[in-house]
């Protein structure tokens, strides 16, 4: 799921973290502030207003995977509420000038409204061009077209609370060490606004909040192959480290190997996204204390509705982030499905029973 978000790279120097420990929160492309995506809501009355328009909408993302599975799980719901067919569906496999064919061919379609992930800022601005100009409302999730404005040519940008999934894991951190304990920290050595901004608000959140709490190892990584090997010398250095943030579950897979080889059940990891191998040790007692995810189906459902509010006619906030939530071997069950709408891996499963 973390490669999904990689991609919105674009926003890195126009979105921003406003500091301030506890108080920190992500803000927009223009210091917006964040509008949580659960008061983003549809009432009977919008509903009704829009059940007999014979509106239609496309979903034009920039790959497939659980993440986007469960983003267009979360749209299409909200606009069956409303009465919305969904006209095109379409996988940009990450490249650019297929994302721009494929707007191309969904606007033959006519949609009355557009959910994307813009995959480059430059070519995306030129593309979504001829949908402005048909009328068509657009909401981005996570990127933004070069140039494009607020209300003029998009009704919202639609993304994570990024600040949050940092917090979040501080917190899971700091309860499975009682407050108190050496950390490693292993982050994302590359300039992504994701992963940097998931990565310096757990950061913050240590050493904020938790006095007892010390980072006394940092290792940057931008190659997850190069995990293990990393997490290996780190704990050479730092024997004695009661638990270890990793910047997302890929690399934190290998440094989980990296305790296992040592024979270290001791140390405590907490990292961001779900992904089988890293759950299936945290449901059997393992080292993996704790997962912070995003939730990706509602990040659809939000999306979905500022669109219908957006062809009412209504006001809609600039930036809106979805929740993050912490999921741990009691709600691993429901944590999957609240994420991204569907069951976890049997074997995870099976092993939390």
């Amino acid at each position: 799921m973390l490669i999904d978000r990689l991609v919105a790279t674009a926003l890195a120097g126009s979105l921003m973290l406003v500091a301030g420990g506890a108080g920190a929160q992500t803000v927009g492309p223009s210091g917006e502030t964040a509008t949580p995506s659960a008061e983003v809501r549809l009432s009977d009355a919008d509903l009704a207003a829009v059940k007999e328009k014979g509106y239609k909408a496309a979903l034009l993302w920039h790959t497939s995977s659980d993440f986007t599975n469960a983003v267009t799980a979360g749209a299409k719901d909200e606009f069956a509420r409303a009465g919305i067919q969904i006209v095109a569906t379409t996988d940009a496999g990450f490249d650019a000038a297929r994302q721009r064919s494929d707007i191309e061919t969904a606007l033959a379609a006519k949609p009355n409204v557009i959910l994307s992930l813009p995959l480059d800022p430059v070519t995306s601005a030129e593309a979504f061009r001829q949908a402005l100009t048909d009328g068509t409302k657009l909401v981005f999730l996570s990127n933004l077209p070069k140039g494009y404005k607020h209300g003029a040519d998009y009704a919202a940008i639609v993304t994570d609370d990024l600040f949050q999934m940092g917090k979040q894991a501080a917190d899971a951190l700091a309860k499975a060490l009682d407050g108190k304990g050496k950390v490693g920290y292993i982050f994302h050595d590359a300039s992504y606004y994701v992963t940097n901004q998931r990565d310096q608000a757990f950061k913050t959140t240590i050493e904020k909040d938790y006095p007892g709490i010390k980072i006394v190892a940092e290792q940057g990584i931008s190659d997850p192959a190069r995990a293990e090997e990393l997490a290996s010398a780190m704990l050479v250095q730092h024997p004695d480290l009661d638990g270890i943030y990793v910047t997302w579950a890929e690399p934190a897979d290998g440094v989980l190997s990296a305790l296992r080889a040592s024979g270290n059940t001791k140390t405590k990891i907490v990292t961001l996204d779900l992904a089988e191998p890293v759950a299936l040790d945290m449901v059997k007692g393992g080292n993996v204390t704790a997962l912070v995810a995003d939730k990706a189906y509602e990040l659809g459902r939000a999306m979905a509705a500022v669109g219908v509010k957006a062809l009412l006619g209504q006001e809609t906030p600039a930036f809106v982030v979805a929740p993050a939530l912490t999921v741990t071997k009691q709600n691993v069950a429901q944590g999957w499905k609240d994420s991204l709408n569907r069951d976890a891996p049997q074997s995870v499963l099976d092993a939390a029973k």
